[in-house]
């Protein structure tokens, strides 16, 4: 997925200034595609300067107003042509898990540590997300829109839950090791 793309995305569901974006993307598109307040400004300029968005005309002419950008029908195109072009999945790429196998050649010195902290960090992630999913999808709310955005929210309850099991599994498996003493 690409940045300018997720801008669209964010603008089509509700027109915004860069720094509404950026908030926007702190709580909800942020959990799966990260960026910058300068990134997110540096893109705007660009789908603004290809047509894909304009400038919302300010209500009141003033000095140093934010920017409102909404999403022209260049940009509408742009991203159902994206959204439906195939795409191959990326390899996953995870420095823990290369930590891990070099562990099995250097030693595992400090791994044990990192292991419980990273299964505290998934475990506020995944409470995190299954709060957001009381409030946003309460039984019955069961629209089109809805249903899709159940599913992404769906693929991070899943990738969390597979976290908290693996690494509870890891340190399982650590404290069998020969000579293991608890961190």
């Amino acid at each position: 997925m690409s940045l300018p793309h997720a801008i669209l995305i964010a603008l089509l569901e509700k027109p915004s200034s860069g720094l509404e974006l950026t908030r926007r993307f702190d709580k909800s598109i942020g959990y799966f595609w990260s960026a910058t307040h300068q990134q997110i400004y540096r893109e705007l300029g660009k789908l603004e300067a290809e047509g894909f968005i304009r400038t919302l005309p300010a209500q009141q002419p003033a000095r140093g107003q934010k920017k409102s950008y909404e999403v022209l029908p260049a940009g509408r195109a742009e991203l159902a042509r994206w959204t439906a072009a195939s795409q191959d999945p990326r390899p996953h790429r995870d420095t823990l898990l290369l930590r891990m196998r070099a562990a099995a050649v250097v030693g595992t010195e400090g791994v044990e540590a990192d292991l419980r902290r990273h299964l505290a960090l998934h475990q506020r992630q995944l409470a995190e997300y299954e709060e957001i999913e009381k409030r946003d999808f309460p039984p019955g709310k069961d629209s089109s829109q809805d249903r899709l955005r159940h599913l992404v929210l769906r693929a991070g309850l899943d990738l969390e839950t597979f976290w908290t099991q693996w690494l509870t599994h890891a340190l399982d498996e650590f404290a069998e090791l020969p000579g293991h003493e608890t961190a």
